[in-house]
């Protein structure tokens, strides 16, 4: 597990209490939700740990991991699926501490954790061990989005905005260049190999609860991705809930709207763990 940058929190009062659980004893009902936290392309973990707490002091198990960020922007962009082993090291976690049972749930953030999230999916309906794993919900925070090349070079610059300014250059034009090659001029042969994950979340065989949140002031991710994105699991009768923030910027809806945020976020787990 060393080769995985996590962090998990292991809270000391259980969501479920014994009165909870009734007289049929400990099996009556799941001991401790399971969060998994998958952050925005150069999240640090300091800034994740803000939504851990949201779960943290509610009894839940939180497990907070951020793929790196050249794997976000430059192999998955070139179609190559380094972040599935990142998705298998993140569910063997769960096994890794005993906690397989419990039920899970999924907040994702941007692109770069949907990105990741699309291989969670495609490991929990074909991989043996991950099939039996109970997931609740997942919560999409500002994502995910699809071809909005000027939003992810934005993201991209604030990733790079310590780095000198002739490797951020190059970086960004050397990323520009690799989505304009592959994922325009080449997009019905890389289409034969690699499906992008906004087609696959779109008509993922998953059918638990979804919320996202969202805004039109994002300029990274547009909110009509988010809409259409939407549309697309309600017809697949997933049932889904929408919340946009109108006015704050790209994952920073829980630093503008914190009570309301965690509401929602709290909310929709109690909802789903009751489903």
């Amino acid at each position: 597990m060393a080769e995985l940058d996590y962090t998990i929190e292991i809270p000391d009062q259980p969501f479920w209490s014994q009165k909870d659980r009734g007289t049929a004893g400990k099996e009556a009902g799941p001991r401790q939700p399971v969060v998994i936290l998958l952050g925005w392309g150069g999240c640090r973990d300091k800034n994740l740990a803000k939504y851990s707490a949201i779960y943290h002091t509610r009894g839940c198990v939180v497990i907070r991991y951020t793929a790196p960020w050249h794997l976000v922007f430059f192999s998955e962009s070139l179609g190559i699926p380094s972040l599935r082993v990142l998705a298998q090291r993140l569910l063997e976690l769960l096994f890794h501490y005993e906690i397989e049972k419990e039920p899970l749930l999924f907040h994702v953030f941007s692109n770069a954790g949907v990105m990741l999230y699309r291989y969670v999916l495609d490991l929990l309906q074909t991989h043996q061990r991950f099939c039996r794993l109970r997931v609740v919900g997942t919560i999409f925070d500002s994502g995910p989005g699809h071809s909005n090349l000027l939003g992810a070079l934005r993201a991209l610059a604030a990733i790079l905005q310590h780095r000198p300014a002739a490797l951020r250059c190059l970086l960004l034009a050397a990323f520009a260049l690799v989505v304009v090659l592959f994922h325009v001029l080449l997009a019905p042969l890389t289409a034969l190999f690699h499906t992008h994950f906004y087609h696959r979340l779109q008509d993922a065989g998953s059918r638990w609860p979804e919320l996202y949140l969202y805004s039109k002031a994002d300029k990274v991710v547009l909110a009509r991705d988010v809409e259409r994105m939407v549309e697309a699991r309600l017809s697949h009768q997933v049932l889904v809930r929408s919340v946009d923030f109108v006015s704050s910027a790209h994952v920073s809806h829980l630093r503008d709207y914190p009570t309301y945020y965690t509401s929602l976020c709290a909310n929709f787990m109690h909802t789903c763990m009751h489903c």
